[in-house]
């Protein structure tokens, strides 16, 4: 078996004797958790040992695996610098990783990097593994803003990769979890940051990867956690095997959460192939989302579907309600995708003759032109997950105190700078958060104190 296994590790500096200087006792279990993690990896003889960091380079839409010959790195930034470290790369299998990922159309490769040492996510679990074993070649990859599932699907490659070069290897997902345990913690508390430990550790004792994809992005941001796509991609390495799990330790004595579990691989399983599972779940929910949507939500795909397999753009139909003929307002068509915003256009008041006509011309926007995003490609359409806003008209209000994020949407004005954002969305939770996103979005300074503040509500499509 190529793969031989995996680790689930944290990576905290002052677990590093020579930097924590005697507070690296105070969370002595995930200590001896972690030797005991290592010398498993040990006992498995890799040849290569791949290492999936959050502090790696990052980009939005690129997995970045790192190039050359090899590498070194040191705990200077934490007055360690006689902790050095030097690594080979395994160039074969990088090579042959960036290969497969293209072939699946994955964005990943060797270009864009900025720094060529070793980050701290890499260097404390080869602090480890260097105190049993120093055989190996090294390969780091870093993660990226893209979906779960592609991440997922990079650990694939990663298994073919092994397999087609007969390594053996293992695979370690360093990162920790919630930074929101504590409020006298370095980030403070979240609510969300014990839920999202709890949940987490449930999954990963268990090995239930395909639960993986169940954590929404919201949720992971409020919780503050720097592992989940690591372990994402870990778990995708050992899609289809079966494996033999050891959940050795958790701790969150100083506001950050530590999790550490053992995966070796015992042979393979047809009931694991997660993603495969987890695509025919989406299929099905996007076939009944189809069934029930209504006829503004069955407008905006048409048109998007349309467009994009013809570029032509369709006219407005007969058969509508009265209404979405005879009455003109705003109109915002968003998109998601894999649970993540993938487009969004809108209009405050209406622009053209009729509700129909605003979102006709409104989805296609949505769909290929709103910059954050590249226009939506055919291979996308099943996949996508769409919304009618249509607004109400906008008041003028005097106070935040008028606002209600899930009734009402708003709207910043400071001289010509307007902006938007409508109510009810997710992982926007207060009347602030609302209101430094619309002014985020209109450009204007979070310090400015002459804004105009309106209020409006929707009427929400699905």
């Amino acid at each position: 078996m190529s793969v031989k296994g995996a680790v689930m590790v944290p990576h905290p500096p002052l677990i590093v004797p020579e930097i924590g200087r005697g507070e690296e006792g105070k969370i002595q279990a995930t200590v001896d958790a972690y030797h005991q993690a290592a010398r498993k990896i040990a006992q498995w003889k890799p040849d290569t040992v791949v290492v999936i960091s959050p502090h790696s380079v990052m980009y939005a839409d690129y997995f970045h695996i790192s190039p050359g010959k090899g590498t070194t790195g040191n705990f200077a930034r934490f007055r360690a610098s006689q902790v050095k470290f030097r690594a080979e790369y395994d160039t074969e299998f990088t090579g042959l990783l960036e290969q497969e990922a293209e072939a699946r159309d994955i964005p990943a490769g060797m270009l864009g990097e900025r720094d060529p040492y070793l980050d701290h996510g890499t260097m404390v679990p080869l602090w480890f593994l260097d105190q049993y074993d120093r055989d190996y070649r090294l390969v780091r990859i870093g993660l990226s803003g893209l979906p779960l599932s592609v991440h997922y699907e990079l650990g694939q490659c990663i298994r073919k990769a092994a397999e087609l070069l007969d390594r053996n290897i293992a695979v370690i997902g360093s990162g920790d979890l919630s930074h929101k345990l504590k409020e006298d913690g370095p980030y403070g508390f979240q609510k969300d940051g014990p839920e999202y430990d709890a949940r987490i550790m449930d999954v990963m004792g268990r090995a239930a990867f395909g639960e993986l994809f169940d954590f929404t992005d919201s949720f992971c941001e409020k919780a503050a956690e720097c592992g989940h796509r690591s372990f994402t991609i870990m778990a995708g390495a050992l899609d289809g095997l079966a494996v033999k799990t050891e959940r050795l330790s958790y701790e969150g004595t100083f506001g950050v959460g530590y999790g550490i579990c053992t995966y070796e691989v015992t042979g393979r399983d047809p009931d694991r192939f997660f993603l495969e599972a987890y695509r025919k779940r989406e299929e099905e929910k996007a076939a009944k989302r189809k069934e029930a949507e209504d006829v503004y939500v069955r407008l905006a795909r048409e048109t998007i579907e349309t467009y994009v397999r013809t570029s032509r753009k369709i006219r407005v139909p007969d058969g509508l309600p009265q209404e979405m003929y005879d009455r003109r307002a705003g109109v915002f068509v968003s998109l998601k995708k894999d649970g993540r915003l993938r487009g969004c256009i809108g209009t405050i008041s209406a622009v053209q003759g009729s509700i129909a006509g605003e979102i006709i011309e409104n989805a296609v926007s949505a769909a290929t032109r709103d910059p954050r995003f590249h226009a939506v490609e055919r291979e996308e359409l099943d996949s996508l997950v769409y919304s009618v806003d249509v607004l109400g008209d906008t008041e003028r209000i005097s106070s935040p105190d008028e606002l209600d994020v899930k009734r009402y949407g708003v709207v910043v004005s400071r001289g010509y700078r307007r902006g938007l954002l409508l109510p009810n969305l997710e992982g926007v939770d207060t009347v602030e958060e609302q209101i430094a996103i619309a002014r985020q979005k209109a450009g204007i300074p979070e310090d400015a104190d002459d804004i105009v503040l309106e209020r409006f509500e929707v009427v929400r499509h699905q």
